[in-house]
């Protein structure tokens, strides 16, 4: 299908300050498709920011193998329409498994807090959105490819990926691989590491350790930033080190603490003194653990 006319959608959020739970605003008809924006007014998975993202709307009703293309921006606006924010438009797909794409850091609170910035608590947001291929119908594979920041990944791998570039937005900076086979499989290569990190640092072996570290070190000198992972990789190696370091309690010595034993009791039974008899006698019930000292009740 040819590229269909770019359009725009607006809402306005009234008594902004005192939202808290995710917004969503009606929904609207773009390129043929029907759409609708998702606002996170204390952020999603963030602190100090407001989330944003353009949605597919009634997903459920699509049929089987459905992907909408487009290209779509955000802009934020006070009451008086002066632009609190713009940022650059971006291209996705969307599909069953990326029904929705945006930025979990589209706009600092900070910046709606300055003076004068927000009227009357009134935030007013505006989607520009141009659609450039609609696929109603599609058989599914599980090998369907999106690009998400110059990469070629799996559906079901670009919301990771998508979150990794917002979460570290310099982790790709240095790549210079054209390849997209290579850059693909160098991807799934970080990926696979960051899944394995999370893993519960005692969990790990000594050769799971060696080999996150020769895949980081691979990494790296693709071009990869990947010093977050670094770091992650030396604390648990450190818990491990500490875990691996520390020395047990030895256990007693049973021949010396039988001798020991067999010693007091002969000091007790001799002795007329009924309360320290029945001392030992209850002291003796404690230590039974030691199978082979021979308890005998004393009259």
């Amino acid at each position: 299908m040819e590229n269909q006319k770019q359009t725009s959608f607006t809402f306005e959020i009234d008594n902004f300050w005192e939202k808290v739970d995710e917004i969503r605003s009606p929904i609207f008809l773009s390129g043929g498709c029907e759409w609708f924006v998702q606002l996170f007014p204390k952020g999603n998975n963030v602190e100090d920011h407001v989330s944003v993202y353009l949605c597919v709307a009634k997903p459920k009703t699509l049929r089987l193998g459905w992907k909408r293309r487009a290209s779509f921006s955000f802009i934020m606006l006070n009451q008086s329409g002066k632009e609190l924010g713009r940022w650059p438009e971006i291209s996705r797909m969307f599909c069953a498994y990326t029904k929705s794409w945006g930025r979990a850091k589209e706009l600092p609170l900070k910046k709606l807090k300055e003076k004068g910035s927000l009227e009357n608590s009134k935030l007013i947001v505006k989607v520009e959105i141009q659609v450039h291929e609609i696929v109603d119908e599609g058989g599914i594979t599980g090998k369907e490819m999106v690009d998400v920041g110059g990469f070629q990944v799996l559906c079901s791998q670009a919301i990771p990926v998508s979150l990794l570039f917002e979460k570290h937005p310099d982790t790709a900076a240095n790549f210079r691989q054209r390849n997209q086979l290579v850059k693909t499989a160098f991807m799934n290569l970080l990926l696979g590491l960051i899944e394995t990190l999370n893993k519960p640092p005692h969990s790990f072996t000594d050769t799971e350790l060696s080999n996150a570290r020769s895949k980081l070190i691979d990494l790296t000198q693709v071009g990869f930033n990947v010093d977050w992972l670094k770091t992650k990789l030396d604390e648990i190696s450190l818990v491990r080190k500490k875990a691996n370091a520390h020395v047990q309690e030895p256990e007693p010595d049973d021949e010396h603490m039988k001798v020991e034993l067999m010693n007091m009791e002969e000091m007790v039974t001799s002795t007329s003194q009924g309360w320290l008899v029945r001392s030992w006698n209850e002291w003796k019930v404690r230590l039974g653990g030691y199978g082979h000292v021979r308890y005998e009740k004393i009259d």
